[in-house]
């Protein structure tokens, strides 16, 4: 199985991201890709960046216009598709979410961002409604998949949910970057440690993480690119660069991942006897 990450800047408009990342796709299937990915809410700039209400007129109903163009192309060139977009549910309530699209042009479901950030220049609290679709997976043409987004990225329980519901990869489609003031200081901490610890997931769970991040500068945020692909070991099989547009392709070994799961079974010897404060927000005996 071949994947394809689209690593992609802001083309300044809906209509020319939707134009540019169906050229894409359509580049990407013809490079053998079974499946292909977008960055996070690829359709338009990060938005979040302030509290702006008029930037809700960004969201989409889905099905829509987005959804419609990218099942075109999923069809067209027999490729299963993930796509991030703003969702419009109705009576003002948004979620940012991806779509999981069939080789054969078919929806087959979505999932909605769970984990919602709010930092400096990342006002997503404002703008999201968390999930509640829960943690699945998908069985495509090309194989079983999971897809979390960017912020869950850092919980070992989304991941380990999401492998159990059967995914043979978790996509995560993704937004970060580095503020002018923390680069200097942080950057290469901050980054070190959003890789690691997806590289983690994969070890623990068996399974093979792809990390899809947008690149290039909007306003004062610096996008970091360098998606990439972790194996079962957290080995990277593909990475991509800091600063530049690219589709990153990497070859998924199932039956690797199979021989993994035998050689270090983490689900069976999981002690899920022990694991019922984990619904705790935290536990008051110091």
């Amino acid at each position: 199985m071949r994947i394809a990450l689209l690593q992609l800047r802001d083309y300044g408009s809906p209509a020319k991201n939707r134009a540019q990342t169906i050229k894409k796709i359509a580049e990407a299937a013809k490079y053998g890709a079974d499946i292909v990915c977008t960055q996070e809410l690829f359709t338009t700039p990060y938005f979040c960046v302030t509290q702006d209400p008029a930037k809700f007129d960004l969201a989409e109903t889905i099905p829509g216009p987005t959804t419609k163009a990218l099942c075109a192309a999923a069809k067209k060139n027999k490729i299963v598709v993930i796509g991030s977009l703003f969702e419009n549910r109705g009576s003002e309530v948004y979620h940012n979410t991806a779509v999981i699209i069939d080789a054969d042009g078919k929806l087959l479901g979505k999932y909605r961002k769970n984990h919602i950030p709010q930092d400096p220049a990342f006002e997503e609290k404002f703008y999201f409604t968390p999930g509640d679709l829960g943690y699945r997976s998908w069985k495509t043409k090309a194989g079983r998949i999971g897809v979390l987004i960017c912020w869950d990225q850092w919980y070992p329980e989304a991941a380990r949910l999401t492998a159990l519901r059967g995914a043979d990869i978790i996509f995560y489609p993704t937004a970060i970057g580095w503020l002018p003031s923390e680069k200097k200081a942080l950057g290469a901490a901050q980054h070190n440690a959003w890789e690691t610890v997806q590289r983690g997931h994969a070890v623990a769970n068996g399974c093979y993480v792809a990390a899809v991040n947008r690149v290039g500068r909007e306003g004062g945020t610096e996008f970091w690119g360098q998606s990439f692909v972790a194996d079962p070991y957290g080995r990277l099989v593909a990475k991509a660069s800091e600063n530049k547009e690219e589709i990153l392709y990497a070859d998924v070994d199932v039956k690797l991942q199979s021989e993994f799961r035998r050689i270090w079974p983490f689900f069976r010897d999981r002690r899920i006897d022990t694991y019922g404060d984990l619904t705790k927000r935290l536990s008051d005996e110091k």
